[in-house]
């Protein structure tokens, strides 16, 4: 599968950069209302590290002419309805169920990225996006090793 033009490809950086919003927004979610200093910290730690690729996704979005890249996270979709359930589960204060929403939210920027690493991409796009794409599976990983341990405990 290929990338067809420069608008194609700022349509498909915008979408990542939609997810990793989402991403951004749920891991910050998450650190605000974590008791656990570790898991606080780690949160919060992905939260900055989602707005970084935010901010590397749409450098290059610039590049290729676009004016105004994506500038909030997604409002509809799995996405979305996912980070509502992390929501919810803060709220009643479920850890796990706030851990597995984690998970869910990683499960689709792995996705997200797979699927555009599969288009034709120009060299330094590619590199940027395979080394996003290696930084969220090993988040992933984490986020469940987590949550199979039993979680944290909550705010």
């Amino acid at each position: 599968m290929g990338v067809q033009s420069n608008a194609d490809l700022r349509c498909r950086l915008n979408h990542l950069i939609q997810t990793c919003k989402d991403g951004q927004e749920g891991f910050l979610t998450a650190a605000e209302n974590v008791a656990d200093p570790d898991s606080k910290k780690l949160f919060s730690e992905y939260s900055l590290q989602r707005s970084k690729f935010v901010g590397d996704l749409q450098s290059m979005a610039h590049e290729l002419g676009e004016s105004d890249p994506e500038a909030e996270g997604s409002v509809t979709g799995t996405a979305h309805r996912g980070w509502m359930n992390l929501k919810s589960a803060i709220l009643s204060e479920d850890a796990h169920a706030v851990l597995v929403e984690c998970e869910r939210g990683e499960s689709h920027a792995v996705a997200q990225y797979e699927k555009f690493l599969q288009l034709e991409l120009p060299a330094p796009i590619r590199e940027l996006a395979s080394l996003h794409y290696a930084a969220i599976l090993a988040g992933h990983h984490e986020v469940r090793m987590l949550a199979d341990a039993g979680g944290p405990k909550w705010a």
